[in-house]
């Protein structure tokens, strides 16, 4: 199908001004597949911008992979990480010199500048103090979610990012996905009225639960952070961005009902590999999950080669928290979340999220006074009242690996092509993740954990004009 007839099929009831410059493609009827275009702030660079990864777990991983596939874009040229198995191979493929490969964080900073960016992949608890030293320094800072544990640290980020004229990206990388940039293109085009209410859910799946929640290394809140920003701050965030107004007032329920140790069922032991009469039965047996299924092995950092995997596994269940069972934890963090939100206007939206569900995957539906639209970031249906008619459109992300298994529907390396766009021009208007826009949603998620606590509603006070310093 060609532009104008395609353009004239969307526009019935939507109007084409309601369609972007994307590439689309009918798969079906009243069904496109689309990608975005190019950011079209973006400029041709004349070297890659240089980076060190400040962590090398799986989220380092994903944006040196991006260096990988892209190494006239961005080039990691430093990596500190304590744990010698994921510094040793993050070193070999990024090819880095022995002299700029470290044991911590804090040894980075002992050097002068010696790169344009720095990327931070830490554990949760440490990134407020690298990130502040990088800040200091000069550096360019890619940051992982959550900006930092508490609300004090993330309005110093905040400061010092206005004080020194650096880039704070966050990775909220669901602003950068297809799905989420064509949901809010829509809404703020009018696609569906004037939008009255939003009802978003992340369904968490309860093997995820059990593996990161519960067992893994957010499993207490008091020594990372609270679940409604290690894992759901995404949400808040992309259901602030697409209704584009402030947030006035946050109500938040929830608990842990299910993982506890009154919960443990007769004949259980303290890890799955003590002799657990149930754990063959056990939903969240680690055997079945890590040793016979082969799910989320990255955690185990496993020797290359497969023949030995077994006996290795084995041997982190018997001696990790991942082997424990998951009713026999410390685990403090809530396996169910509502959280109510008054925006400006009196638009509402209802958050949901929910570790007992078969598989992830976020689920949303906006309302608004002449349609509605629903979506589960596979595809985005919209319906218009006034004709009664509807479309289904399917995005796309282009040169990112496996993304529709990601969980951040491509947003990953489309969020690392605009950060280095942004750091080689010096242009944060490349990014929509600023720490300037991103904090916001984090204040959002304080005061809804503090509803929670104290079974009140929490007005919501954002930094005055985003904090000019």
């Amino acid at each position: 199908m060609n532009r104008r007839s395609l353009l004239k099929t969307l526009g019935v009831g939507f109007g084409a001004s309601f369609i972007s410059n994307e590439t689309f493609a009918g798969i079906g009827e009243n069904v496109y597949e689309y990608t975005l275009p190019a950011n079209p702030l973006s400029k041709p660079i004349t070297k890659p911008v240089t980076a060190i990864t400040l962590g090398a777990g799986s989220r380092g991983n994903v944006y040196g992979g991006f260096a990988l596939r892209f190494p006239d874009q961005l080039d990691i040229i430093g990596v500190a990480e304590p744990i010698k198995i994921r510094n040793d191979r993050y070193a070999a493929k990024h090819k880095i010199a022995d002299e700029n490969r470290f044991d911590t964080w804090e040894q980075v900073f002992t050097r002068p500048k010696f790169a344009d960016a720095i990327i931070i992949s830490t554990p949760d608890k440490l990134h407020y103090a690298p990130c502040m030293k990088a800040l200091a320094m000069g550096y360019d800072i890619l940051l992982e979610k959550p900006i930092a544990p508490t609300e004090k640290e993330c309005r110093d980020i905040l400061a010092l990012a206005k004080k020194t004229g650096r880039i704070v990206a966050v990775c909220h990388v669901l602003r950068y996905s297809p799905y989420f940039v064509k949901m809010k293109e829509l809404v703020a085009k009018g696609a569906i009225g004037e939008v009255i209410s939003v009802q978003h859910l992340e369904p968490i799946e309860y093997t995820h639960m059990a593996h990161s929640y519960v067992r893994g290394n957010w499993h207490n809140s008091k020594e990372t952070s609270p679940i409604i920003l290690a894992k759901s701050c995404h949400d808040l965030d992309i259901i602030k961005w697409v209704i584009n107004k402030p947030c006035k007032e946050i109500s938040a329920m929830g608990d842990l009902k299910w993982f506890r140790k009154e919960n443990a069922p007769e004949g259980s032991t303290a890890r799955c590999t003590d002799g657990c009469k149930v754990e063959r039965e056990c939903p969240y047996s680690a055997i079945r999950a890590y040793k016979d299924k082969r799910s989320r092995l990255y955690v185990f950092d496993l020797p290359d080669d497969k023949s030995k995997w077994d006996e290795a596994i084995l041997e982190k269940l018997r001696t990790t928290n991942y082997g424990r069972c998951v009713y026999r934890m410390d685990n403090d963090q809530p396996d169910h979340y509502i959280t109510n939100i008054r925006f400006a206007d009196n638009v509402t939206a209802s958050f949901s999220m929910e570790a007992f569900t078969d598989s992830g995957g976020r689920r949303t539906r906006i309302m608004g006074s002449t349609g509605d639209m629903v979506g589960d970031m596979q595809e985005l249906v919209v319906n218009d009242f006034k004709t009664g008619k509807s479309i289904k459109l399917v995005p796309k992300a282009e040169d990112v690996d496996d993304y529709k298994n990601s969980g951040h529907g491509g947003g990953d390396w489309l969020l690392a092509r605009d950060f280095v766009q942004a750091v080689a021009h010096q242009n944060p208007q490349l990014l929509t993740s600023t720490i300037d826009e991103s904090i916001e949603s984090h204040i959002m998620g304080f005061m809804a954990e503090e509803s929670r606590k104290r079974n009140k509603f929490m007005a919501v006070k954002m930094p005055d004009a985003k904090l000019k310093v």
